[in-house]
């Protein structure tokens, strides 16, 4: 199986599955130096580890990461990273009735016809579970962004299914189980999710997440856009079904004498672009939203085949979140952290001594 890497200068390969001993990651190319040791990655895993409140599974995972190298006398040498964590808590046999099954909406019947087989317990190597080494990895990206650009990552849920989250403040992310930038309707958010887990069905989110201090000019054109790459990276987190830069689908609507961000020399006016032109960065706070499905694993009885190609009936059994998309704002905020450190890598190693007389603007208040 390819596919399991992400960057270029730094790279993070992944590794496991969901039921197997242990999940991880190797990172290559962190840069040397860096202090690091597992007190600066187990908080972002907590964040995401399942097991923290009545709306999401129940699979109890310490999700503790080990540093098997790549540091010495707790600092990065330059060498790669490898990341471990024990999966402790599997429970294969709610999955034995779908040995010969196919699950609506998993990836069971594609992985099926494209190797030959498939690892049927959690889902395999296409489990949800295998965000956990790319958080993780994110931690380290997201440190050495801080320490050497000053750059900040936040994110949080704008919608829990067709209920929209208003805006009410960043602080309050981290005091609720949604990951909402809200607190008047959390209460709310709670009945939707108990009526919904009663009813043995799922529901989608959209995530929306944002870095600020990004310096004018990461990014390369024409493909490896910055915008293109944040994409990409979004578009390999489990249950992503679109994603969004900037206004995104919103700009269709809007006429170019609004959506064309204008400068003056305090700054952008407005951030319609998401701190993305030409693929390259603005210097404004960097926006992407993301839409993630509804669980596909649900009580309700869906139809589908089995091996034979005969028509069941598949009711899914086990630990499963009604809604994927509460645990996916530390996920989203590492994937872009990613994206981020590996540009700004890449811009390091090409434009370093590039000066220009011309001083950046600052990032506007509209950003």
């Amino acid at each position: 199986m390819s596919g399991n890497t992400l960057g270029h200068l730094f790279r993070i390969t992944t590794f496991g599955e969901s039921h197997g001993p242990a999940i991880g990651c190797v990172i290559d190319g962190c840069p040397p130096g860096m202090l690091l040791s597992q007190a600066d990655i187990q908080p972002e895993l907590d964040r995401r580890r399942p097991g923290t409140s009545r709306h999401v599974t129940q699979r109890q995972e310490a999700d503790q990461v080990e540093i098997l190298s790549g540091v010495f006398e707790g600092r990065t040498t330059g060498t790669p990273i490898a990341l471990l964590i024990r999966n402790t808590d599997q429970r294969s046999k709610d999955y034995g009735n779908l040995l010969d099954t196919f699950r609506p909406g998993h990836a069971d019947y594609t992985y099926h016809h494209k190797y030959g087989l498939r690892d049927p317990r959690g889902g395999g190597r296409s489990s949800a579970r295998l965000t956990a080494p790319v958080v993780a990895a994110g931690a380290v990206a997201r440190k050495w962004l801080h320490e050497q650009h000053g750059i900040a990552l936040r994110g949080g849920m704008a919608a829990l299914g067709a209920t929209e989250i208003a805006f009410e403040g960043w602080q309050h992310v981290a005091q609720n189980p949604f990951f909402a930038p809200n607190t008047s309707q959390i209460d709310a958010l709670e009945a939707q999710m108990d009526a919904l887990r009663k009813a043995g069905d799922s529901v989608g989110a959209r995530i929306v997440v944002e870095a600020s201090g990004v310096p004018v000019g990461w990014g390369e054109p024409i493909y490896d856009k910055l915008d293109a790459d944040i994409a990409h990276a979004m578009m390999g987190l489990n249950a992503v079904k679109g994603v969004e830069i900037g206004a995104g689908f919103a700009s269709v609507a809007q006429p170019g004498s609004v959506h064309g961000d204008e400068l003056t020399p305090q700054g952008f006016r407005t951030n319609h672009a998401g701190g993305v032109l030409g693929g390259i960065s603005t210097g404004q706070d960097i926006r992407v939203s993301i839409a993630i499905k509804p669980t596909s694993s649900i009580r309700i009885p869906r139809d589908s085949i089995d091996l034979e190609g005969r028509p069941v009936q598949v009711e899914t059994h086990g630990r499963h979140d009604p809604c994927v998309g509460i645990r996916a704002t530390p996920i989203a905020e590492a994937l872009l952290a990613l994206v981020l450190i590996d540009h700004a890598l890449r811009h390091r190693a090409q434009c370093a001594d590039v000066r220009v007389s011309m001083p950046a603007i600052a990032a506007s208040a509209a950003a």
